[in-house]
Protein backbone atom coordinates (compact mmCIF):
# COMPACT_ATOMS: atom_id res chain seq x y z
CA UNK A 1 0.00 0.00 0.00
CA UNK A 2 2.58 2.13 0.72
CA UNK A 3 4.52 1.88 -2.36
CA UNK A 4 0.78 2.50 -4.57
CA UNK A 5 0.41 5.76 -2.51
CA UNK A 6 4.07 6.62 -3.35
CA UNK A 7 3.46 6.18 -7.40
CA UNK A 8 -0.10 8.30 -7.01
CA UNK A 9 1.53 11.20 -5.01
CA UNK A 10 4.45 11.70 -7.40
CA UNK A 11 3.96 14.57 -9.60
CA UNK A 12 3.65 13.13 -13.39
CA UNK A 13 6.62 13.72 -15.77
CA UNK A 14 6.04 17.44 -17.78
CA UNK A 15 4.39 16.55 -21.24
CA UNK A 16 6.86 16.54 -24.29
CA UNK A 17 6.69 20.29 -26.08
CA UNK A 18 5.73 19.62 -29.69
CA UNK A 19 7.48 21.81 -32.36
CA UNK A 20 5.21 23.90 -34.34
CA UNK A 21 6.48 24.11 -37.75
CA UNK A 22 8.10 27.54 -38.78
CA UNK A 23 5.66 29.79 -40.88
CA UNK A 24 7.70 29.89 -43.82
CA UNK A 25 8.06 25.93 -44.27
CA UNK A 26 4.32 25.55 -43.56
CA UNK A 27 3.05 27.86 -46.39
CA UNK A 28 5.61 26.53 -48.93
CA UNK A 29 3.91 24.73 -51.67
CA UNK A 30 4.99 21.09 -52.78
CA UNK A 31 6.94 21.24 -55.16
CA UNK A 32 5.69 19.15 -58.30
CA UNK A 33 6.74 16.18 -59.45
CA UNK A 34 10.00 15.93 -61.53
CA UNK A 35 9.03 14.83 -65.34
CA UNK A 36 11.05 11.78 -65.99
CA UNK A 37 12.93 12.55 -68.99
CA UNK A 38 13.08 9.64 -71.30
CA UNK A 39 11.75 8.77 -75.05
CA UNK A 40 8.80 10.22 -75.89
CA UNK A 41 8.33 12.53 -73.01
CA UNK A 42 8.05 16.05 -72.74
CA UNK A 43 8.88 18.51 -69.52
CA UNK A 44 5.52 19.15 -67.36
CA UNK A 45 5.62 22.86 -67.91
CA UNK A 46 5.49 22.02 -72.24
CA UNK A 47 2.61 19.77 -71.13
CA UNK A 48 0.84 21.70 -68.95
CA UNK A 49 0.94 24.84 -71.66
CA UNK A 50 -0.48 22.34 -74.63
CA UNK A 51 -3.04 20.96 -72.14
CA UNK A 52 -4.19 24.31 -71.65
CA UNK A 53 -7.94 25.05 -73.14
CA UNK A 54 -7.81 28.29 -75.26
CA UNK A 55 -10.04 31.30 -73.77
CA UNK A 56 -13.45 30.43 -74.98
CA UNK A 57 -15.30 33.96 -76.50
CA UNK A 58 -17.26 36.00 -74.16
CA UNK A 59 -20.49 34.73 -74.80
CA UNK A 60 -23.59 38.38 -74.88
CA UNK A 61 -27.09 37.18 -72.97
CA UNK A 62 -29.88 36.58 -75.11
CA UNK A 63 -33.04 37.61 -75.35
CA UNK A 64 -35.78 36.06 -76.91
CA UNK A 65 -35.92 34.79 -80.52
CA UNK A 66 -32.16 36.41 -80.83
CA UNK A 67 -28.81 34.69 -81.69
CA UNK A 68 -25.43 35.80 -82.36
CA UNK A 69 -23.34 36.99 -84.88
CA UNK A 70 -20.19 35.16 -84.95
CA UNK A 71 -16.58 36.77 -87.10
CA UNK A 72 -14.59 34.74 -89.35
CA UNK A 73 -12.52 33.87 -86.09
CA UNK A 74 -15.54 32.12 -84.93
CA UNK A 75 -15.88 35.41 -81.86
CA UNK A 76 -19.18 36.61 -81.14
CA UNK A 77 -19.72 40.19 -82.57
CA UNK A 78 -23.22 40.77 -81.35
CA UNK A 79 -26.68 39.64 -80.92
CA UNK A 80 -29.89 40.19 -83.69
CA UNK A 81 -33.02 39.73 -83.65
CA UNK A 82 -34.28 36.84 -86.22
CA UNK A 83 -37.16 37.69 -88.41
CA UNK A 84 -40.54 37.07 -87.88
CA UNK A 85 -40.58 34.41 -90.19
CA UNK A 86 -38.42 32.36 -88.16
CA UNK A 87 -41.89 32.12 -85.50
CA UNK A 88 -43.95 30.73 -88.05
CA UNK A 89 -45.72 27.16 -86.90
CA UNK A 90 -43.83 24.16 -87.88
CA UNK A 91 -46.27 22.24 -90.01
CA UNK A 92 -44.48 18.85 -90.79
CA UNK A 93 -47.35 17.84 -93.11
CA UNK A 94 -47.02 20.69 -95.43
CA UNK A 95 -43.20 19.93 -96.02
CA UNK A 96 -43.29 16.68 -97.09
CA UNK A 97 -46.49 17.80 -99.27
CA UNK A 98 -44.39 20.52 -100.83
CA UNK A 99 -40.93 18.52 -101.38
CA UNK A 100 -43.14 15.38 -102.54
CA UNK A 101 -44.35 18.16 -105.39
CA UNK A 102 -41.23 19.47 -106.24
CA UNK A 103 -39.67 15.72 -107.01
CA UNK A 104 -42.57 14.75 -108.80
CA UNK A 105 -42.99 17.99 -111.02
CA UNK A 106 -39.16 17.93 -111.43
CA UNK A 107 -39.55 13.74 -112.80
CA UNK A 108 -38.59 13.10 -116.26
CA UNK A 109 -41.03 10.99 -118.41
CA UNK A 110 -39.31 7.56 -119.82
CA UNK A 111 -39.91 4.32 -121.42
CA UNK A 112 -39.40 1.62 -124.00
CA UNK A 113 -39.79 2.08 -127.43
CA UNK A 114 -43.03 1.09 -129.18
CA UNK A 115 -41.58 -1.49 -131.14
CA UNK A 116 -38.69 -2.34 -128.49
CA UNK A 117 -38.57 -6.47 -128.39
CA UNK A 118 -40.67 -6.85 -131.55
CA UNK A 119 -37.67 -7.09 -134.23
CA UNK A 120 -38.05 -10.47 -134.90
CA UNK A 121 -39.44 -12.87 -137.83
CA UNK A 122 -41.60 -15.37 -135.52
CA UNK A 123 -44.60 -17.70 -135.90
CA UNK A 124 -46.69 -19.81 -133.70
CA UNK A 125 -47.43 -23.39 -134.71
CA UNK A 126 -50.59 -23.23 -133.08
CA UNK A 127 -52.06 -26.53 -130.58
CA UNK A 128 -51.21 -29.87 -130.48
CA UNK A 129 -47.76 -30.29 -131.10
CA UNK A 130 -46.90 -30.35 -127.40
CA UNK A 131 -45.35 -27.09 -126.74
CA UNK A 132 -45.89 -24.29 -124.84
CA UNK A 133 -47.75 -21.41 -127.16
CA UNK A 134 -44.80 -19.11 -127.51
CA UNK A 135 -43.87 -17.30 -130.86
CA UNK A 136 -40.88 -18.61 -131.92
CA UNK A 137 -38.13 -17.50 -134.71
CA UNK A 138 -38.72 -19.08 -137.59
CA UNK A 139 -36.82 -22.14 -138.33
CA UNK A 140 -35.78 -22.51 -134.74
CA UNK A 141 -37.26 -23.58 -131.50
CA UNK A 142 -36.20 -20.39 -129.77
CA UNK A 143 -38.93 -18.26 -128.68
CA UNK A 144 -38.47 -14.46 -129.02
CA UNK A 145 -41.45 -11.56 -128.91
CA UNK A 146 -43.50 -12.54 -125.91
CA UNK A 147 -42.94 -11.00 -122.45
CA UNK A 148 -41.36 -13.87 -121.04
CA UNK A 149 -38.59 -14.33 -123.45
CA UNK A 150 -34.67 -13.32 -123.88
CA UNK A 151 -35.06 -10.17 -126.21
CA UNK A 152 -38.92 -9.80 -125.75
CA UNK A 153 -40.93 -6.63 -125.48
CA UNK A 154 -42.10 -5.33 -121.93
CA UNK A 155 -45.54 -6.66 -120.17
CA UNK A 156 -46.10 -3.69 -118.87
CA UNK A 157 -43.25 -1.26 -118.96
CA UNK A 158 -43.17 2.67 -117.77
CA UNK A 159 -45.27 4.74 -120.12
CA UNK A 160 -43.62 8.25 -121.30
CA UNK A 161 -46.60 9.37 -121.62
CA UNK A 162 -47.77 8.81 -117.75
CA UNK A 163 -48.22 12.47 -116.25
CA UNK A 164 -46.52 12.14 -112.69
CA UNK A 165 -46.38 16.13 -111.47
CA UNK A 166 -48.72 17.01 -108.66
CA UNK A 167 -50.15 20.37 -107.96
CA UNK A 168 -49.89 22.40 -104.49
CA UNK A 169 -51.30 25.61 -103.78
CA UNK A 170 -49.68 28.83 -103.35
CA UNK A 171 -49.95 29.78 -100.11
CA UNK A 172 -49.57 25.84 -98.71
CA UNK A 173 -45.90 26.02 -100.55
CA UNK A 174 -45.19 29.77 -98.81
CA UNK A 175 -46.60 28.05 -95.31
CA UNK A 176 -43.95 25.02 -95.68
CA UNK A 177 -41.15 27.32 -96.57
CA UNK A 178 -41.81 29.28 -93.56
CA UNK A 179 -42.29 26.33 -91.62
CA UNK A 180 -38.86 24.90 -92.69
CA UNK A 181 -37.16 28.24 -91.92
CA UNK A 182 -38.75 27.84 -88.51
CA UNK A 183 -37.45 24.74 -87.91
CA UNK A 184 -33.43 25.89 -88.16
CA UNK A 185 -34.00 27.61 -85.30
CA UNK A 186 -34.18 24.63 -82.81
CA UNK A 187 -31.23 23.01 -82.14
CA UNK A 188 -33.00 19.77 -81.21
CA UNK A 189 -34.36 19.28 -84.87
CA UNK A 190 -31.09 20.01 -86.24
CA UNK A 191 -29.00 17.49 -84.65
CA UNK A 192 -32.32 14.46 -84.74
CA UNK A 193 -31.65 15.33 -88.54
CA UNK A 194 -28.08 14.09 -88.27
CA UNK A 195 -25.91 17.27 -88.55
CA UNK A 196 -22.71 17.74 -86.26
CA UNK A 197 -22.27 21.46 -85.19
CA UNK A 198 -20.57 22.59 -82.17
CA UNK A 199 -23.56 22.66 -79.25
CA UNK A 200 -22.26 26.34 -78.25
CA UNK A 201 -23.50 28.08 -81.03
CA UNK A 202 -26.46 29.41 -81.54
CA UNK A 203 -28.94 28.31 -84.47
CA UNK A 204 -29.25 29.38 -87.57
CA UNK A 205 -25.39 30.54 -87.28
CA UNK A 206 -25.21 34.27 -88.55
CA UNK A 207 -21.91 35.40 -89.83
CA UNK A 208 -20.48 39.17 -90.76
CA UNK A 209 -21.03 40.20 -93.73
CA UNK A 210 -16.96 40.17 -94.81
CA UNK A 211 -17.88 36.15 -95.19
CA UNK A 212 -19.04 37.13 -98.66
CA UNK A 213 -16.06 38.90 -99.44
CA UNK A 214 -13.78 36.36 -99.00
CA UNK A 215 -12.91 35.18 -102.32
CA UNK A 216 -12.29 38.60 -103.48
CA UNK A 217 -9.85 39.03 -101.13
CA UNK A 218 -8.26 35.53 -101.90
CA UNK A 219 -7.83 36.97 -105.28
CA UNK A 220 -6.22 39.91 -103.74
CA UNK A 221 -3.67 37.81 -102.10
CA UNK A 222 -3.01 36.01 -105.64
CA UNK A 223 -2.38 39.40 -107.62
CA UNK A 224 0.57 40.19 -104.62
CA UNK A 225 1.99 37.37 -104.85
CA UNK A 226 2.12 37.69 -108.69
CA UNK A 227 3.90 40.83 -108.24
CA UNK A 228 6.25 39.32 -106.05
CA UNK A 229 6.94 36.65 -108.29
CA UNK A 230 6.51 34.29 -105.18
CA UNK A 231 6.44 30.03 -105.85
CA UNK A 232 3.06 28.55 -106.61
CA UNK A 233 1.99 32.45 -106.85
CA UNK A 234 -1.11 31.08 -108.93
CA UNK A 235 -2.82 28.57 -106.06
CA UNK A 236 -5.41 30.98 -104.47
CA UNK A 237 -6.24 28.19 -101.41
CA UNK A 238 -9.62 28.39 -101.42
CA UNK A 239 -10.25 25.13 -99.95
CA UNK A 240 -7.94 25.43 -97.32
CA UNK A 241 -9.59 29.60 -96.30
CA UNK A 242 -13.27 27.56 -96.29
CA UNK A 243 -11.94 24.85 -94.24
CA UNK A 244 -10.51 27.33 -91.44
CA UNK A 245 -13.53 29.38 -91.46
CA UNK A 246 -15.56 26.18 -91.05
CA UNK A 247 -13.77 25.19 -88.13
CA UNK A 248 -13.98 28.58 -86.45
CA UNK A 249 -17.39 28.00 -86.74
CA UNK A 250 -18.23 25.01 -85.65
CA UNK A 251 -20.11 22.98 -88.63
CA UNK A 252 -16.77 21.84 -90.21
CA UNK A 253 -17.54 18.05 -88.74
CA UNK A 254 -20.78 18.09 -90.44
CA UNK A 255 -18.89 18.33 -93.77
CA UNK A 256 -16.66 15.13 -92.45
CA UNK A 257 -20.26 13.19 -91.85
CA UNK A 258 -20.85 14.08 -95.71
CA UNK A 259 -17.66 12.85 -97.03
CA UNK A 260 -17.75 9.66 -95.15
CA UNK A 261 -21.14 8.91 -96.43
CA UNK A 262 -20.83 9.08 -100.13
CA UNK A 263 -20.95 6.36 -101.87
CA UNK A 264 -21.88 4.15 -104.68
CA UNK A 265 -25.60 4.34 -105.85
CA UNK A 266 -27.25 1.16 -106.20
CA UNK A 267 -28.96 -0.07 -109.49
CA UNK A 268 -28.95 1.29 -112.76
CA UNK A 269 -28.10 5.30 -112.20
CA UNK A 270 -24.57 4.32 -111.52
CA UNK A 271 -24.11 4.52 -115.43
CA UNK A 272 -26.14 6.95 -116.07
CA UNK A 273 -24.06 9.79 -114.60
CA UNK A 274 -25.02 9.76 -111.28
CA UNK A 275 -22.53 7.48 -109.77
CA UNK A 276 -22.31 8.43 -105.98
CA UNK A 277 -24.99 9.50 -103.63
CA UNK A 278 -23.93 12.36 -101.06
CA UNK A 279 -25.53 13.26 -97.98
CA UNK A 280 -26.75 16.82 -98.09
CA UNK A 281 -24.29 19.36 -95.37
CA UNK A 282 -24.44 22.66 -94.69
CA UNK A 283 -26.26 25.15 -96.51
CA UNK A 284 -25.11 28.80 -97.20
CA UNK A 285 -27.52 31.59 -97.76
CA UNK A 286 -26.24 34.83 -99.02
CA UNK A 287 -26.58 37.95 -101.21
CA UNK A 288 -23.17 37.16 -103.24
CA UNK A 289 -23.83 33.33 -103.98
CA UNK A 290 -21.72 33.32 -106.71
CA UNK A 291 -18.52 33.94 -105.32
CA UNK A 292 -19.44 31.36 -101.92
CA UNK A 293 -20.04 29.03 -104.72
CA UNK A 294 -16.64 28.61 -106.10
CA UNK A 295 -15.52 29.02 -102.59
CA UNK A 296 -16.95 25.60 -101.69
CA UNK A 297 -17.37 23.49 -104.43
CA UNK A 298 -14.80 21.28 -103.70
CA UNK A 299 -16.64 20.20 -100.02
CA UNK A 300 -19.06 17.28 -100.33
CA UNK A 301 -22.65 18.50 -99.58
CA UNK A 302 -22.44 21.92 -98.96
CA UNK A 303 -24.34 24.08 -100.90
CA UNK A 304 -24.93 27.87 -101.96
CA UNK A 305 -27.95 29.71 -102.04
CA UNK A 306 -29.54 33.00 -102.06
CA UNK A 307 -32.33 34.37 -100.09
CA UNK A 308 -34.75 34.29 -103.30
CA UNK A 309 -33.69 30.53 -103.87
CA UNK A 310 -34.84 29.49 -100.51
CA UNK A 311 -37.81 27.01 -100.95
CA UNK A 312 -39.39 23.68 -98.93
CA UNK A 313 -37.17 21.20 -101.10
CA UNK A 314 -33.33 23.06 -100.07
CA UNK A 315 -34.70 23.95 -96.16
CA UNK A 316 -35.57 20.27 -95.93
CA UNK A 317 -34.04 18.14 -98.35
CA UNK A 318 -36.41 14.38 -98.67
CA UNK A 319 -39.10 15.98 -96.90
CA UNK A 320 -37.30 16.53 -93.07
CA UNK A 321 -36.58 19.54 -91.98
CA UNK A 322 -34.12 21.49 -89.79
CA UNK A 323 -31.17 21.31 -92.16
CA UNK A 324 -27.85 23.31 -90.64
CA UNK A 325 -27.72 26.61 -92.01
CA UNK A 326 -25.21 29.60 -91.81
CA UNK A 327 -26.68 33.12 -92.91
CA UNK A 328 -24.77 36.07 -93.62
CA UNK A 329 -25.86 39.36 -92.28
CA UNK A 330 -27.06 40.61 -95.43
CA UNK A 331 -29.00 37.84 -96.25
CA UNK A 332 -30.63 37.62 -92.76
CA UNK A 333 -31.78 41.47 -93.46
CA UNK A 334 -33.79 39.96 -97.00
CA UNK A 335 -36.09 38.19 -95.37
CA UNK A 336 -37.53 40.73 -92.62
CA UNK A 337 -40.07 41.44 -95.37
CA UNK A 338 -41.26 37.56 -95.20
CA UNK A 339 -44.38 37.38 -93.28
CA UNK A 340 -44.87 34.19 -91.14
Amino acid sequence: MTVAKKKLEETPPPEEEVEEPAPEAAEKPAEAPRARRGRGRRPVKEAQARAAKKPKPVKLPLAENEVHVYSLDGDVVKNIELPAVFRAPLRFDLIRRAVTAFQANRRQPYGPSRKAGMRHSVRWSGKGHGVSRVPRIRGTMIGAQAPGTVGGRKGHGPKPWADWSQKINAKERTKARNAALSALHQAEIVSRRGHRFDENRTLPIVVENAFEDLWKSLEQDREGRREREEEHADRIGATKRSVEVLRALGVFEDVERAARGTHIRAGRGKMRGRRYRTPRSVLFVATKADSLARLFRNLPGVEVVTPGGLNAEVLAPGGDPGRLTVFTESALEALRGWAA
